[in-house]
């Protein structure tokens, strides 16, 4: 797998870190702003690609993303920066607010310069949107470094934008079955592959045997890296693994995993064509996990697309 190839990895804009210092006043002076605003969880624009304005809001807050190799810088308009809901955070596909896009359901369509900015705008909304307030003494924070950085008021602490390391894996067994389950939250007919977040003190591969062994109750042995990919729902790094099952009955956990099942290239297939099941659309890591799997051209569905 090929992670700068993942439709959220694209990105081609510079981040320009150094920049940060001058300040988002002097950013936004620029003569060659273009401006991405965020609101309510989604980013302006439709599937065919960014709607990139000239200026930010009145009052709004914003976040330096970077400048490309033509001279552009591009800044983020996160609005007033008081919390605003992810919209079916649960959800791969969610149906989220009207106005604008939602980077889950057509991140995979963007150009890699829309992509890359879509996520970065994204992520660095659902920061600012959530760190209002001093983690040490309660006190507000204000935003310094062109975006990147929140100071307490009181005490002038500062804080940084966080990732949440999270890792998400094709389990196979001996007979080359993958390991498939249904989340809680998720739509009937809607499965995955088995994901979670890395815990404090705890190793990538350890998490993936940890996840695997709550949600199905199946046993992992041999654990390899396939790739990441930033996943801004609000703030996590999708860390792509292969693994190889050492039990093979799973007993879903009924918490988090209602349904899990080992299937054959053949049974997907069968599934697939007759609704049964949905996978999660192409924007996510777990959809190129399994296509890495399947090796073959997508059934024709509605509910796919490769």
């Amino acid at each position: 797998m090929d992670s700068d190839a993942l439709p959220l990895s694209r990105g081609t804009v510079d981040r320009d870190a150094r920049r940060r210092s001058e300040g988002i006043e002097a950013i936004l002076a620029d003569p060659r702003l273009r401006v991405l605003r965020v609101r309510l969880g989604r980013v302006a624009g439709d599937e065919h690609g960014l709607a990139l304005g000239a200026a930010v809001e009145a009052g709004a807050e914003a976040a330096y993303l970077g400048r490309d190799a033509e001279g552009w810088s591009y800044v983020a308009d996160l609005g007033t920066g008081l919390p605003e809901p992810d919209p079916g955070r649960a959800l791969d596909d969610p149906q989220g607010p009207p106005s604008g896009i939602s980077v889950r359901d057509v991140g995979w369509q963007l150009e890699p310069r829309d992509a890359g900015l879509a996520a970065a705008a994204l992520a660095m909304a659902n920061w600012h949107g959530s760190h209002r307030f001093c983690p040490r003494c309660g006190a507000p924070t204000t935003i310094a470094l062109a975006g990147w950085e929140r100071r307490c008021a009181a005490e002038g602490s500062a804080q940084y934008p966080r990732t949440d390391a999270a890792v998400i894996m094709a389990i196979v067994d001996d007979d080359d079955r993958l390991l498939l389950g249904h989340g809680v939250a998720w739509p009937a007919t809607q499965f995955s592959v088995p994901a979670g977040f890395v815990e404090p003190g705890e190793t990538l591969e350890a998490a993936v045997r940890r996840e695997v062994a709550e949600e199905t109750a199946i046993e992992v042995g041999e654990v390899t890296y396939q790739g990441s990919q930033p996943w801004p729902f609000p703030a996590s790094l999708m860390l792509g693994f292969r693994g190889r099952a050492v039990t093979t009955e799973p007993r879903p956990d009924g918490v988090e995993v209602t349904e899990a099942m080992f299937v054959t290239r053949d049974e997907l297939t069968e599934l697939l064509t007759a609704g049964t099941i949905r996978l999660p659309r192409p924007t996510s890591i777990a959809h190129y996990l399994i296509r890495d799997w399947y090796g073959r051209e997508w059934p024709t569905t509605p509910w796919i697309s490769g």
